[in-house]
């Protein structure tokens, strides 16, 4: 795909020189790009604040028909919480870790999001992104497991792969991230801490906020601006890791580099959002190296512009594209990387 251009058949990737690693590539990039920098980490949580405190205020002040608008805006601005908690969660935030953990648990309790679950599971997509059967972030089902579904579970998926994929993020924080038996030792405890933190947040504001403002308050100032930041969670995730030709690989034929280099996806949104969201949209240089600060994504990507130029998969957010992705990626394919519903029941 390119910036103004949607794919409309699958294409191969780019062969991928068997001896070239993420070191190799992580060389050629500015040693700047791993530079922390606390003033500009600290100023995007003052200015994200300041932006979520002006939605909220546009919520409560606005005449009715502009409320959308603040919804959008105010959903927008909680997702910018969300990426500045994903660089505490990968360590790329600050440079003590309790200090990490303490500001990723305070931006991710307004979203009811437990941290440590989501950072645990979030880097197991990192360190095996692509690879199938292990990737937990948006991998499609193959056709066998897809048939023995029942007809509900089937439905389900089909939405969640079609028009409705912006509730897939919904389902994927309610079913991963509060279960702490899924995980063993130290994780367990970190688990159950956040979920625990979670659910005593939520236990408390949201009763509080449905005494004080009633039923319109919890709508209006929790549900909409939380559905909005769960748009963007689905939106990003699947956008950003599915393409008609991005293909998932067994194990035995995974390879690093192509999985992470050429199967994520640089796209380009509207600049309001990219700035709200600070810069999660560049997302290549961050399956290059996790170390790498959201301030220092398009520094990196721009170097890799430079190495790999259009081999990189690229493109603009439009409906077209959504349409494109929600009508052809359904399920895994061997050969041609997807299969739609339709060529699926076709057969």
């Amino acid at each position: 795909m390119t910036a103004s251009t949607v794919t409309t058949k699958p294409q191969q990737l780019p062969s991928t020189d068997s001896e070239l690693r993420l070191p190799d590539i992580l060389r050629t990039l500015p040693r700047q790009c791993f530079q922390k920098d606390w003033r500009q980490a600290w100023t995007a949580v003052l200015l994200n604040s300041l932006c979520v405190g002006l939605g909220y205020w546009g919520i409560v002040s606005a005449p009715w028909f502009l409320l959308p608008f603040c919804w959008i805006f105010t959903g927008t601005a909680l997702t910018g919480f969300f990426v500045l908690a994903h660089d505490c969660g990968h360590r790329s935030f600050a440079k003590r870790r309790w200090l990490n953990d303490l500001v990723g648990h305070t931006l991710l309790l307004p979203l009811l999001y437990p941290f440590h679950s989501w950072r645990i599971l979030h880097n197991i997509h990192h360190k095996h992104t692509n690879k199938l059967e292990v990737d937990n972030a948006w991998q499609a089902f193959q056709p066998e497991f897809y048939s023995s579904l029942g007809r509900w579970g089937r439905w389900g998926y089909q939405g969640m792969r079609g028009r409705l994929w912006w509730m897939a993020s919904i389902l994927h924080w309610a079913f991963l991230h509060f279960n702490w038996q899924r995980f063993e030792g130290k994780d367990r405890d970190r688990v159950r801490f956040s979920a625990l933190l979670v659910l005593a947040f939520a236990g408390i504001a949201l009763p509080l906020l449905w005494v004080t403002t009633g039923w319109w308050g919890l709508f209006s100032l929790w549900l909409m601006p939380w559905m909005v930041y769960h748009f963007w969670m689905s939106t990003f995730t699947l956008v950003h890791h599915t393409a008609p030709n991005i293909q998932f690989k067994p194990a035995a034929e995974w390879n690093e580099v192509e999985a992470q280099l050429f199967g994520t996806v640089h796209c380009d949104y509207p600049r309001w959002v990219e700035f709200l969201c600070h810069d999660i949209n560049v997302h290549i240089p961050h399956h290059i190296s996790t170390a790498i600060p959201f301030y220092n994504l398009r520094m990196a990507h721009q170097s890799l512009l430079e190495q790999w130029g259009s081999q990189l998969q690229t493109c603009r957010f439009s409906w077209a594209l959504m349409t494109q992705i929600t009508n052809q990626c359904h399920l895994y394919h061997p050969n041609q990387c997807y299969q739609s519903f339709q060529e699926f029941h076709a057969d």
